[in-house]
């Protein structure tokens, strides 16, 4: 089957519904190391959906990790006040040492809807349940529902072991809520002068292929479930090659959404049919 053109995705996307389920949406939670281009990424598929640059998730360039609250970011479609049934939560990144970054355990809290927009994040404690953001009483609409991994390309070789350790309890965490799980390697052309010159050898150069590999290898996530993309960070307009890519990512992420959503739905109903005595 021949890959997608960009205008196939975004009719994909502007069709797409979610049917007979609970959730009004999809609930995408990324989570990463610090600098690892999570809220680029959230800007870059809203800037490839509505064909505008855009910044609704802010972006830092420092040391530290520039996202300190949880936050749920919907995108417009092209009718006022309508939306993509897909919303994407951005939190604080991972970091080294004690007491700093996110608490995985905050993590955890996300993945299963307890924590609610607004909430600051403290490095030297995960979210208590006596917290005004901590919600108590989570609905399928409030969990998670696909969780992406991003990875930055450029410093993956040297990503210590206690980033590894944090990233794979976050995905036995996942796995154990059967959360389905992607993730994406982001700074492709940082890493790798090939794609740097021309973002359409992504797939042809040895070199992300090979980082690809090692990401598999590292975190456990199946190589059909990695995606090299590139954010928009320099540019003044848009870059269709550079979209292809993301929407790529984006669309495994609403299938296995959309799976996940049913699952539950169904298992639901087969929990409230009522027993029948012979």
């Amino acid at each position: 089957m021949p890959p997608m053109k960009k205008d196939d995705y975004l009719k994909y996307f502007g069709d797409f519904q979610l049917d007979e389920t609970d959730a009004q949406h999809i609930r995408i939670l990324l989570y990463g190391p610090i600098n690892a281009g999570k809220s680029s990424f959230i800007n870059a598929v809203e800037t490839t959906l509505r064909g505008r640059m855009t910044a609704q998730a802010l972006v830092g360039n420092d040391e530290f990790s520039f996202t300190t609250k949880y936050r749920t970011h919907k995108i417009c479609k092209e009718k006022p006040r309508t939306f993509y049934p897909f919303v994407f939560n951005d939190i604080m990144g991972l970091e080294t040492g004690q007491n700093r970054g996110v608490c995985v355990d905050d993590i955890k809290l996300a993945m299963k809807g307890h924590l609610k927009d607004g909430l600051e994040f403290n490095p030297q404690s995960p979210c208590k349940s006596t917290n005004p953001h901590y919600n108590s009483s989570p609905t399928l609409n409030d969990r998670t529902h696909v969780l992406v991994c991003v990875v930055p390309a450029d410093k993956l070789s040297v990503m210590s072991d206690e980033y590894l350790k944090k990233i794979k309890e976050v995905r036995l965490a996942a796995r154990d809520f059967e959360i389905p799980q992607v993730a994406i390697l982001t700074k492709i052309d940082v890493s790798c002068p090939e794609v740097k010159a021309d973002i359409k050898n992504v797939y042809r150069s040895k070199y992300v292929k090979k980082l690809m590999e090692k990401l598999s290898v590292s975190v456990g996530v199946p190589l059909n479930c990695i995606f090299p993309v590139k954010n928009y960070h320099s540019e003044l307009c848009t870059d269709e090659e550079m979209e292809k890519l993301i929407l790529t990512a984006l669309k495994q992420m609403i299938d296995f959404g959309e799976d996940f959503c049913e699952q539950l739905h169904t298992s639901a109903g087969v929990q409230s049919v009522p027993q029948t005595v012979s």
